[in-house]
């Protein structure tokens, strides 16, 4: 078998204000010296731990380690907006969906992942980060309220509930006017992503061991993996990869993989006056009726923004492109929360998403006994966890009937040729984000 040599390893820019907000965490256990185990899970993500926590309940004597490049949370894990969406949610779509039944089938996967969390969240005590709220889908144009009716036109076909919201309904639970409607529907979970993800590694600590701040190097399959980092090595006779578009970086799938930033700022804390002054629910999340718009939440005291997307094949972004764009999210606040004036951001960051071009997850086994759980298409918490649990039942041999559903998507398909998609792909994010106008 070949040798893989990473040619990039994570290195998330800015703390994201969902790891800011939580106290400071323990010192990392970094990977130094040799280890023996029985598996490997390279990536402490929502894929990474999902496997890890299947792994330690099907196989529970097994030596279970998981390597990180970073801290637990402090990558794309806890970078994201925090929406466990059990809905299709096909961001380059009109109204979220595809088919119906692919639709249906990805309901029952997605919900199988959500559950999986939720059991997680009640075992290790972390309903606080873990909340089954619903979210909104929020309209501020007629644009946008068309892609909302298309959007109830696709789950009335799938006989999934939801209630349509007014404006005055908008108002009454976001304290802002900009909105003209809404969609709210009831199965989402609502995840503080770094506090979930931070208590999920913690939870696992017990029977898992984990090792932060180890980027891995060098992958070397065989008869026995071994996977090495700058100060140790670990072998084992499974690997999984729980990396997401980083499987590129060790040269598997191969200009398959579509890399994409989105980027987030937070708010400091809102006065208790501001509070008055805007009104609302305390707790709400809303996604635009547009899938290029402007997502919202609301945690107490806090609002965060989040919009833009780029075409970042490199697979970082920097301080000058999450501040260029921070200042994006300064107008679209402003636009919807004119009453609370010139409120301060106090975090500002980007995270990494892996797309392929048909929505296709990389998952299965792509060498003797080396498997990988990847590409979530922009739903990394729940595709994530779905594709990380799965990936524990393949490798163990359960034959889970959802091991057999994943197994038969396609592989993400081929990239266009460098030069066309340096050009297209920014491209088309631009004319995507412009059609969405003020939903932006």
């Amino acid at each position: 078998m070949s040798v893989h040599q990473a040619a990039r390893t994570p290195s998330d820019r800015s703390v994201s204000g969902w790891y800011g907000l939580l106290p400071p965490p323990k010192a990392p256990e970094v990977l130094r010296g040799r280890h023996k185990a029985d598996w490997i899970i390279v990536g402490a993500g929502f894929a990474g731990l999902a496997a890890a926590r299947r792994l330690s309940q099907l196989v529970p004597d097994d030596r279970i380690v998981v390597i990180d490049a970073q801290r637990v949370g402090w990558g794309a894990a806890g970078r994201n907006s925090g929406f466990m969406i059990d809905l299709p949610h096909e961001l380059g779509g009109e109204n979220y969906g595809s088919s119906q039944a692919h639709d249906k089938k990805r309901i029952r996967m997605n919900r199988a992942a959500i559950e999986f969390s939720g059991s997680a969240a009640k075992e290790y005590g972390l309903q606080s980060h873990f909340v089954r709220s619903g979210k909104i889908h929020g309209a501020a144009t007629s644009h946008g309220l068309r892609a909302l009716h298309d959007f109830e036109g696709h789950l009335t076909g799938l006989s999934e509930p939801f209630e349509q919201l007014d404006a005055a309904d908008m108002k009454r639970i976001t304290g802002t006017d900009f909105f003209l409607g809404g969609t709210f529907t009831p199965g989402t979970v609502m995840a503080q992503p770094a506090g979930f993800i931070r208590g999920l590694a913690s939870g696992l600590s017990e029977r898992v061991e984990i090792f932060e701040n180890s980027p891995v190097t060098t992958l070397r399959p065989g008869k026995e993996h071994k996977v090495q980092t700058l100060e140790g090595e670990v072998v084992a006779p499974r690997l999984i990869l729980a990396v997401n578009g980083h499987l590129e970086s060790f040269g598997f799938f191969k200009r398959r993989l579509l890399h994409i930033f989105t980027y987030a700022s937070m708010t400091r804390q809102l006065s208790e006056t501001e509070q008055a002054t805007l009104g609302g629910e305390p707790h709400w999340a809303l996604i635009p009726g547009d899938p290029m718009g402007s997502t919202l939440r609301r945690i107490g005291d806090r609002i965060v923004v989040r919009n833009t997307f780029t075409y970042n094949p490199a697979m970082t972004t920097n301080d000058r492109q999450i501040q260029k764009i921070g200042h994006a999210h300064d107008r679209s606040f402003k636009a919807r929360f004119p009453m609370l004036g010139d409120v301060a951001m106090d975090y500002r960051w980007g995270g990494h998403l892996c797309l392929s071009l048909n929505s296709a997850p990389a998952f299965g086994e792509i060498e003797d006994r080396v498997y990988v759980a990847g590409c979530c298409n922009g739903l990394g918490t729940v595709q994530g966890t779905l594709y990380g649990m799965l990936t524990a039942e393949l490798a163990v041999g359960t034959r889970h009937p959802m091991v057999n559903d994943a197994l038969e998507e396609p592989p993400p398909s081929k990239l266009y040729p460098r030069p066309v998609m340096a050009v297209g792909a920014p491209a088309r994010l631009w004319l995507m984000q412009k059609r969405a106008g003020r939903e932006l």
